[in-house]
């Protein structure tokens, strides 16, 4: 039995109740919505989603697998240092589209073969917004010929950017990281890395030495709770690729199991996986390869006289 009794106080009902001996007394509190939310609480909100959002820097971001992967990690809230070397309106495009996103962004110029530019990106990064979470080793070139002809200076430049300057971000960074005792490092390779390629010695010795130095650097960090792992792509459309005549892109298409190029994007997102997703938190030292098949095709085949070029990588 319920019978209705006085208000209480304002605002709110109060009800007596009563059955097998016992009265319960029971108050009901009356809201009243104005139309608003808290603001205030919002904000403290925002700026606590802010705060933590993962600072990541891409080298080599303005093009490509490296824009791809800026704007990638754009879109998952991520504060994106956009590394560049000389395209520094399509720099500023990445960075721009990344704001629009509702993320934030600044871009770097700068030589990741020169240690004073390195240093100098990563405390960018610290002064921007107070650390480093993430380093994506993305920056590379090719300077291809036959190893008979290549000189000194094609071998140098691309052993220079390739892999000495993988070696230099891992470093800055990790000083950064291994304070906090956390952070996620990312090296882009190449299948050309795995299995070699007429005409790019340089460009498949640094690759293969990138390798090395993700398995090596893995051990190193692991103590420190830093992951150290490699994506080795296969043929990516790009610029380069749409300007293959058909022929060249038939042949090149009877190479990949899949039968397609791959995506800037998909490479994108196993970046994004490694670097973000807590699944990744257990993987350390590895090398994916993600070229739809053909690095097992071609050492099942060992296709003589076919040559790639590394630009479409």
């Amino acid at each position: 039995m319920m019978i209705m009794g006085s208000l209480a106080r304002p605002n709110s009902l109060f009800f007596r109740t009563s059955g097998r001996g016992l009265t319960q007394f029971v108050c009901f509190q009356k809201l009243t919505w104005n139309g608003s939310f808290p603001s205030g609480q919002l904000e403290v909100d925002a700026k606590k989603k802010n705060t933590e959002a993962p600072v990541v820097v891409v080298t080599g971001a303005s093009r490509g697998i490296g824009r791809a992967i800026a704007l990638s990690l754009g879109k998952a809230s991520c504060k994106v240092l956009v590394n560049y070397a000389k395209s520094s309106t399509q720099a500023e495009e990445v960075s721009n589209l990344i704001e629009a996103f509702g993320g934030q962004a600044l871009t770097f110029e700068g030589d990741v073969s020169n240690e004073a530019d390195v240093e100098s990106m990563i405390k960018t990064a610290v002064d921007a917004w107070g650390t480093v979470d993430v380093l994506v080793n993305n920056a590379g070139i090719t300077r291809d010929g036959l190893l008979m002809r290549m000189n000194k200076s094609q071998w140098q430049d691309v052993i220079d950017l390739n892999l000495t300057g993988v070696f230099l971000c891992i470093q800055a960074a990790a000083k950064i990281m291994t304070m906090k005792k956390k952070g996620r490092i990312v090296n882009i390779t190449s299948v050309i890395g795995q299995v070699g390629n007429v005409g790019q010695a340089n460009y498949s010795a640094a690759k293969a030495g990138v390798i090395g130095l993700t398995k090596s650097a893995a051990r190193e960090y692991a103590s420190r709770n830093i992951t150290v792992n490699a994506v080795a792509p296969g043929f990516i459309a790009s610029d380069m690729t749409a300007m293959l005549r058909p022929d060249i892109e038939k042949k090149l298409l009877e190479l990949i199991p899949l039968g397609r190029l791959g995506q800037p994007e998909e490479v994108a997102g196993l970046v994004e996986f490694l670097a973000l997703n807590p699944s990744a938190n257990y993987i350390t030292g590895q090398v994916f390869t993600i070229d739809g098949g053909m690095a097992i095709l071609m050492v099942a085949l060992e296709a003589p006289g076919m040559r790639f070029d590394s630009k479409c990588f």
